[in-house]
């Protein structure tokens, strides 16, 4: 990478104060990573009309491991009830540890195996062309939505719609985003619209599986005690006629909880509906800007093609998780200010953070600060994990994190084993923030 550069702040400083965040945001899309370094430099903490950036490394984890001073009340109009709008409080807690129980590690091989066979015969399929964005950085996950979280019963495509307008409002139509009042009362709109259509899907769903589940969870229960018998006398345990059915629905719909423990049927409702919103639109926009990361990089891609080629993923994990160090879903964090802090108190750039500021945790600029990572502006595949902010940080981490590590590799291994992977043209995001269009061919 050039020297760092010295105009950013100098045109910061000249602007008038309506222009300065407009700038700003147009400079953390267009060139962050030299805009970044230069505050990491010279202005860590940068306070704009709007909201507060921060860029260290130190600086960023700081906030974002106290919630309730920094908070998600952004996401409360968003989000409702879900789990993800509480900081740190009783429902948060519990009901994050109930899914991500349910979400058992233990399943990740066989999760991985999945993912394998749902991108390959999605590629397979598709003779040597695709426009990967919709036919399999989104239809992928939606399938694994289906196939292992068990919302079944649904066009694919509309868990698709429910996913991206979800996302779109709650992560992308914010005051910071300097969106039109015309396209910011449309996306709330839509967000409306496919949360009521997938409230009354959900339910529906549940109505429909509880049954199911129930009986299949009464039948094993009576063929328990069989099972254990037949094991004690050393002959073979009963064999059921019927596999029973396991996705992550039905675990849910199986277990019971004390009326203490306040995880009723609508909070299942509600956590069924979460397990969609988080897995594909995320997922899709890592996996085509890694995708499109690594082709335009012929070295790298030659490596990264080896290393799929490999049957222990590690070494190619590795090179996804830090191609999408560079190339991010998003450069920042948000969050909102309960009360009084001052971020970097007995440094230089010490600054008192009032109650109601927006601030910006600039995770990207912090993944290349190099108090946590050694020599940042080169591509070094294997760093340390724990540094990452690929799945978030602090309580409000990606509750599915576990998945998504093991899927956005994997979808984007599926595609570099197709030999000759190229692309017809860069992404395009069609004005809006998630990639749209992205046409890919190889040799069939």
């Amino acid at each position: 990478m050039n020297n760092i550069t010295t105009h950013y702040l100098e045109q910061y400083d000249a602007a008038a104060d309506a222009d300065k965040f407009p700038l700003v945001r147009r400079w953390m899309y267009s060139e962050p990573l030299p805009f970044f370094k230069e505050l990491r430099k010279k202005r860590p903490i940068l306070v704009t009309p709007e909201c507060t950036l921060l860029a260290l490394f130190d600086d960023v984890t700081d906030v974002l491991n106290m919630p309730t001073v920094f908070t998600v009340e952004l996401y409360v109009p968003k989000m409702a009830d879900y789990l993800m709008a509480h900081d740190d409080d009783a429902v948060h807690t519990r009901e994050k540890s109930i899914m991500m129980g349910l979400l058992n590690r233990d399943d990740l091989p066989q999760v991985r195996a999945m993912v394998a066979n749902i991108g390959k015969s999605i590629l397979d399929q598709a003779n040597g062309r695709i426009e990967v964005v919709n036919d399999f950085c989104r239809m992928a996950p939606a399938t694994l939505v289906q196939d292992y979280f068990g919302l079944t019963g649904v066009d694919r495509k509309d868990l698709i719609k429910w996913s991206y307008w979800n996302q779109y409002n709650t992560f992308h139509n914010q005051p910071f985003d300097l969106l039109t009042e015309e396209l910011s009362k449309s996306v709330a709109n839509h967000q409306k619209e496919a949360s009521e259509q997938l409230g009354k899907y959900i339910a529906g769903l549940i109505l429909r599986r509880l049954p199911i589940a129930k009986t299949e969870q009464a039948f094993s229960a009576l063929l328990t005690p069989w099972h254990l018998l037949k094991k004690l006398l050393g002959k073979q345990p009963v064999q059921t006629k019927k596999k029973l059915t396991d996705d992550i629905v039905t675990r849910m719909l199986r277990s019971s909880y004390p009326d203490a423990v306040d995880f009723d049927i609508k909070r299942l409702g509600i956590n069924a509906g979460g397990l969609l919103i988080g897995a594909i639109e995320t997922t899709s926009q890592a996996v085509a800007q890694v995708i499109q990361f690594l082709l335009e990089r012929p070295e790298l891609l030659a490596k990264a093609v080896v290393a799929a080629q490999v049957d222990d993923p590690k070494e190619f994990d590795g090179m996804v998780w830090e191609a999408l160090r560079f190339v991010p879903i998003a450069p920042y964090l948000f969050r909102k200010s309960a009360s009084a802090y001052t971020v970097a108190k007995g440094t230089t750039h010490a600054t008192t953070i009032n109650p109601g500021t927006y601030v910006l945790p600039l995770t990207l600029s912090a993944m290349f600060d190099p108090k946590a990572f050694e020599s940042p502006d080169e591509f070094i595949a294997g760093r340390n994990w724990y540094h990452y902010f690929h799945f978030g940080f602090g309580s409000h981490e990606c509750m599915g994190k576990y998945i998504g590590m093991i899927l956005i590799p994997e979808m984007v291994r599926q595609v570099l084993l197709r030999p000759g992977i190229k692309a017809q043209a860069s992404i395009d995001y069609k004005s809006g923030p998630f990639p749209e269009q992205y046409d890919l061919s190889w040799d069939s």
